[in-house]
């Protein structure tokens, strides 16, 4: 089975409703062999396409990923990311705002982030947080002292303009970016968290917070469909990966991921005339060298 990115894309201007997207699709692999197979392929593919982006130093691309807890986001990019050069990229996960990030605006702790041209970055969570848990915890706002209330949506609204300027402004400067909104079933992360308490290793994973925040689904839901209705563009576009087979989401948005390269048609410097008198100097140089004792 083929994976089409555009069967997880959301088209620019279009109503979100999440209970339409699955949170399970029938699966591209037929076995576990099958799936450490396509996704080997799928990492070696990506190897060697962030070597050309670095060689390029053209764009920068911006992985950002956004989901209810447990739905894999760790996972997904430990697995896709495994054979990247760490040197052409950095993770960034975004926790609640230290003091001196709630004495700037929202944005000023990601922007900080971003990856330079030619390298990848990739946020674990990010100023998204900021229409999603602070939608749904509107206490939050508080701490971070705007001036001037407003009306209820009034503040979402401005802060979805805000994102939509900051993602134009990067992309005009060659920033890429792919969003994925990891969607998971609320059965699915009872059987995950029950998991966590069942094994030892993952007990440090769980807390008593997660089971505040799972009472608290359906207003996430719609947290994020109006995050997904308004801020998924043509050129920064959201994807909704069925999340409820870890193994299958790793294939799609590796998938997604490699396709995205491709369409940089990204090319390795030219050499011209004078780097190639200057590099034949070399060789003429490095033959003539005697043999170095050792």
């Amino acid at each position: 089975m083929k994976i089409n990115a555009s069967d997880y894309r959301v088209l620019e201007g279009g109503p979100v409703k999440l209970k339409k997207w699955p949170t399970r699709v029938n699966p591209v692999y037929h076995s576990k062999e099958q799936y450490q197979t396509l996704l080997a392929d799928h990492v070696a593919e990506l190897s060697g396409l962030q070597q050309l982006h670095y060689a390029a130093n053209r764009y920068a691309v911006l992985l950002i990923f956004q989901a209810m807890d447990a739905a894999g986001k760790d996972g997904a990019i430990r697995h896709v990311m495994s054979g990247i050069n760490p040197q052409g990229c950095q993770v960034f996960s975004f926790k609640h705002p230290s003091a001196t990030e709630l004495e700037h605006d929202f944005l000023w702790r990601t922007t900080q982030c971003l990856p330079e041209r030619g390298r990848i970055g990739i946020f674990n969570r990010s100023y998204y947080e900021e229409v999603l848990i602070a939608r749904v915890h509107p206490e939050i706002l508080l701490s971070e002292k705007i001036p001037d209330s407003r009306g209820d949506d009034t503040i979402w609204q401005e802060r979805y303009r805000s994102i939509l300027d900051l993602e134009n402004h990067l992309y005009r400067n060659g920033t890429r970016i792919i969003k994925f909104f990891l969607h998971l079933s609320p059965d699915e992360q009872r059987k995950r968290f029950l998991n966590r308490i069942d094994e030892p290793q993952k007990n440090w994973k769980f807390s008593l917070a997660d089971i505040e925040e799972r009472g608290f689904w359906k207003e996430y839901m719609q947290a994020y469909e109006a995050c997904l209705t308004a801020t998924s563009t043509k050129h920064s576009p959201w994807y909704v990966v069925p999340a409820d087979d870890k193994a299958n989401a790793r294939l799609i948005i590796s998938r997604i991921v490699v396709d995205t390269f491709k369409a940089l048609k990204l090319r390795y410097p030219e050499t011209d005339a004078e780097r190639r008198q200057e590099l034949s100097a070399i060789r003429q140089r490095l033959m003539a060298e005697e043999p170095i004792g050792r």
